[in-house]
């Protein structure tokens, strides 16, 4: 069955691998691997006013450059700005 691995190596994850299980792979001596959906990650997620981002731990969700802890891997971006859209109008204003 074949599965993404999230490669650990000095505690940031540093590549993100697809096995298939069957195949002949090796990973490196000095990493530790974790399965991806399995795995929970703090990530970046929408409140649920959509007014702001919160830090959540979800499952599955690891990737490039986030840090492990022994537990959990958490995310290296930056906390993201929320964008207000305000409704567009047209036409004319009538008195």
């Amino acid at each position: 069955m074949t599965q993404n691995y999230l490669q650990i190596q000095d505690d940031v994850v540093t590549d993100l691998v697809v096995w298939d299980g069957g195949s002949e792979w090796t990973p490196p001596a000095n990493a530790t691997m974790l399965i991806q959906i399995t795995t929970p990650a703090i990530v970046w997620v929408l409140n649920t006013t959509k007014t702001d981002y919160v830090l959540t731990e979800v499952m599955g969700v690891g990737q490039i450059g986030f840090i492990w802890d022994g537990t959990v891997v958490t995310t290296n971006q930056s906390k993201p700005v929320v964008v207000s859209i305000e409704p567009l109008t047209t036409g004319v204003k009538q008195a």
